[in-house]
Formats: structure tokens, sequence, C-alpha cells
């Protein structure tokens, strides 16, 4: 097998395509779709996403100190494009996508109704990289649709057809492979 060697970039495929809500005062949300999203701490519950200092989305959430983290699916992933190509300050996407707001229980930014999980998320730090910067958050509240939960409460995220973005594409994710710990649990 032979390989080729690329100039430096960012590879590390496939990551989750959010789409991230964020408001200003009393302007109307706006929606950003970001695939640099992911977990860094878990106690307390942490979370980055990097934006393009360049978008409009980048001053609303540096300036409000919030912003909620919704999941996408299939069912969104026409939704969850637009919002990364076309930009809020043109219109409202939220009435553009005929997406809901959903009222966050500790925040002032909405979720969007049709995600099946909802992160609200309050901004702790923001570290300049270059292009984009790097908004470091605590999750201060997670909310679920109660159709992905079984009768213990267990959530069955498999259940919402999430997507996840690799090398300028979308993807469904695929089959249940094993679960965490699979290949050292001691066989009956």
């Amino acid at each position: 097998m032979k390989k080729q060697t690329w100039r430096a970039g960012n590879m590390l495929y496939p990551v989750p395509a959010v789409m991230v809500s964020c408001k200003r005062g009393n302007e109307k949300p706006n929606i950003i779709t970001v695939a640099w999203a992911g977990t860094v701490c878990s106690d307390p519950a942490m979370v980055s996403i990097s934006v393009r200092k360049s978008r409009y989305s980048h001053d609303i959430i540096k300036e409000s100190g919030e912003f909620v983290v919704n999941l996408t699916t299939k069912k969104l992933a026409r939704a969850t494009d637009f919002c990364g190509v076309r930009s809020g300050r043109d219109m409202d996407k939220f009435k553009e996508m005929h997406l809901t707001e959903y009222k966050s229980t500790q925040i002032k930014v909405p979720g969007i109704m049709e995600s099946p999980v909802n992160i609200e998320c309050k901004l702790k730090q923001v570290i300049e990289l270059g292009t984009h910067d790097m908004f470091l958050a605590e999750v201060v509240a997670v909310n679920v649709n109660e159709d992905l939960l079984d009768e213990k409460g267990t959530l069955h995220l498999e259940k919402a057809e999430l997507i996840a973005y690799a090398h300028g594409q979308y993807y469904g994710l695929g089959q249940h492979i094993g679960k965490f710990g699979y290949s050292v649990k001691k066989k009956k």
C-alpha cells in the first residue's frame, strides 16, 4: 500500500455537523452550521465550537456569551447545509428553513425544536487561532426529545438518524458496531 503526503490540513473526519443557534439582545436569533465542534471536558461538561471571525454569528456569540448546539439529522440535512452557506445578516434562517424556536431552560438563546438534542452553552473563553476563534463553553442544560428515550429513560440516539460531515460531504451515521468496552468484556 502506498500513501501520498499532502500539505498540512484538517483531515480529522468525520465530525458532527451541528447547527448552532445564537441571539444578541432583542435581535432575531440566527443559526450557523459548524463542523468544528466537540467535547472538551466531562466535569464540568464543556464543548468547543470554532467559528470564522468574518461570520455574522461570531460577534453575536462573543457578545452574548451564549449559544445552543443543535444536533442535526437526516431530515435536517438541507437546513444544515443552507444555514452553513447563507448569512443571517441577510435573512431570518429560522423562518427561511421553517424551523421552530425552542425556549431554552437556562439561557436566553433559543434552540431548534426540530433538533433531537439541544445543548445549552455559556461561553467561558475565546481562543484566537487564526482564521477561526474557538469558543469554549460550559454546558448548562441538555434538552432531549422524549421519543428517543425508552421506558427506563435510556437515550437511544441511533433513532434520531444523526448526520456527520466529512471532507465536504454529509453522511448518515452507519450501523452499530459495538458498545464502549466490548473489546475487553468477558464472555459468559
